[in-house]
């Protein structure tokens, strides 16, 4: 294999002594590919919208540009790289995507490479509690407006999108070899050389093993490969939290053409009801993507349904009283006239809510369990987490892929610095910078979402005064909602998209 080391960018690295040690032991690599592992700077693990947009802002950035990298994907990456979807047809995996975001996304060149076409910003969003529905708070973007278009809060995407871009913005710079599809069967340390091996000891790079027999090691092991990260186990690095016993049902739906003047403003709608909020955010047209907590029974309940009752429940979520959406959840079929009797004797304002349901989009409704998790710790030697396999929190804020991308900007960071300085990019020392700024911020906002959560699924009196309370305090203070706001968008230590607070 080729490692070179007579270029000045690789001499940051290693020193000349060792460099002429891997100089004589490279005729040995030659002579024995089958049994030496390729070596490389940076392997990332996980091929989702982390582990792509970290191996792009690596290439893209001068710094680290010449860095030896590498990509292990267990699904096969080829669809994905063609992947398109009649232009009425949406997939059911939407993500909002924040200012902070998309500036980060466009700073590695990605953002060209996107549909724009599919993308839907939205403009406002409004929030309110089940059980009291006076209780609202309205946010709307900081940003000021352009002569085009009004300002967005945010931007909904479909991860399939983003991830065609950032693998079409890669192809376009220095190759990355691909593992894919190929799964990791072994992490390990390797023993260290004997002393009277010519060798560089590396017995501290990680080894891996892959299911094509290939072997790679690597000075900088990255775990982007979610919440059941086989790098984070390798690394011994405990994750606590707890699962909610909730299930999120997820579905693509087609809006009813509305009595209300039409704007190119677009507005989230979310409602916390006591077994958990459903949420309502736009796409392109007249669609728009479904994001409902709730119980795992009311779950299975919403996926045995037809079409037609479907789009009644989801109707009637956003506007009758939570003891009717229960007594709707027993029912198996028929639902509208049961909804239908029950709405003149609940008041609420359509102007207010999101549009009626019209369709649900064929095979888009599905569910997945609910949990929130936090790593002790982010890095290791050689090793560090982003995105799942370091936290995993509750979608009721829209969280998940901004936490993530601020956790890819910050680690490319941390990597910048330690490439300019000539400091082993690996080492412990190299990587807490990354941790520092991210671990408390992560931990903040899933303490937040967690306990936003756990405060509106009570149905106590009083509680549900206080909150609405609160609610209606954030509501009239400017100050503290734009404060809310700022972090929502990324700013001030905050770390994304936000659609409950």
């Amino acid at each position: 294999m080729k490692f070179t080391t007579k270029t000045p960018k690789t001499r940051v690295y290693l020193c000349s002594s060792c460099a002429k040690l891997l100089k004589r032991g490279r005729r040995r690599y030659a002579t024995a590919s089958r049994e030496t592992p390729d070596l490389y700077d940076v392997v990332c693990v996980g091929g989702g919208p982390a582990g792509l947009s970290l191996l792009t802002a690596l290439r893209a950035s001068p710094t680290t540009s010449h860095l030896k990298l590498a990509l292990i994907e267990s699904q096969d990456l080829t669809p994905a790289r063609t992947w398109s979807l009649p232009q009425s047809t949406y997939s059911n995996r939407a993500s909002s995507l924040t200012p902070s975001s998309l500036l980060f996304l466009d700073s590695i060149g990605a953002t060209s490479y996107l549909s724009h076409d599919r993308l839907q910003p939205y403009h406002a969003m409004r929030v309110w509690d089940g059980l009291a529905p006076s209780s609202v708070i309205n946010f709307h973007s900081l940003n000021p407006p352009t002569q085009t278009q009004p300002p967005a809060i945010a931007h909904m995407s479909e991860n399939a999108n983003l991830v065609r871009a950032l693998l079409s913005r890669l192809s376009t710079l220095p190759p990355i070899p691909t593992f894919s599809p190929a799964t990791l069967t072994s992490i390990t340390l390797p023993p260290p050389p004997p002393p009277s091996s010519p060798n560089l000891n590396l017995s501290s790079w990680p080894l891996l093993t892959l299911s094509t027999s290939a072997t790679l090691q690597t000075r900088l092991l990255i775990g982007a490969d979610g919440p059941n990260s086989p790098v984070r186990t390798f690394a011994s690095i405990p994750s606590r939290g707890w699962d909610y016993d909730r299930h999120a049902v997820v579905a693509t739906l087609t809006l009813a053409p509305s009595d209300r003047p039409p704007s190119s403003r677009k507005t989230a709608y979310q409602r916390f009801l006591p077994t958990g909020p459903i949420a309502l955010l736009p796409l392109p047209g007249p669609h728009a993507t479904l994001v409902w907590s709730t119980l795992p029974s009311h779950a299975s309940h919403l996926k045995s349904l037809s079409p037609a009752d479907f789009c009644t429940l989801v109707d009637a979520a956003f506007r009758l009283h939570p003891v009717d959406i229960s007594h709707l959840h027993t029912l198996p079929s028929n639902l509208h006239p049961e909804a239908a009797w029950r709405e003149p004797h609940t008041p609420f304002s359509d102007a207010d809510l999101p549009s009626r349901i019209l369709d649900v989009q064929p095979h888009s409704i599905a569910s997945f369990p609910l949990k929130m998790r936090h790593a002790d710790r982010y890095v290791a030697e050689r090793v560090a987490l982003v995105g799942d396999a370091a936290h995993s929190i509750h979608p009721l804020a829209g969280q998940g892929l901004n936490l993530a991308l601020a956790d890819v900007k910050a680690l490319v960071g941390a990597v910048e610095r330690a490439t300019l300085c000539g400091a082993d990019i690996g080492l412990r020392a190299s990587l807490e910078p990354f941790e520092r700024e991210r671990y408390v911020a992560n931990g903040a906002m899933l303490g937040v979402v967690d306990k936003l959560h756990k405060l509106y699924g009570w149905e106590w009196g009083p509680l549900v005064g206080m909150r609405g309370l609160g609610l209606g305090v954030v509501e009239m203070l400017g100050g503290l909602k734009g404060w809310l706001m700022r972090r929502a968008g990324g700013g001030e230590g905050g770390g994304g998209g936000m659609m409950g607070l």
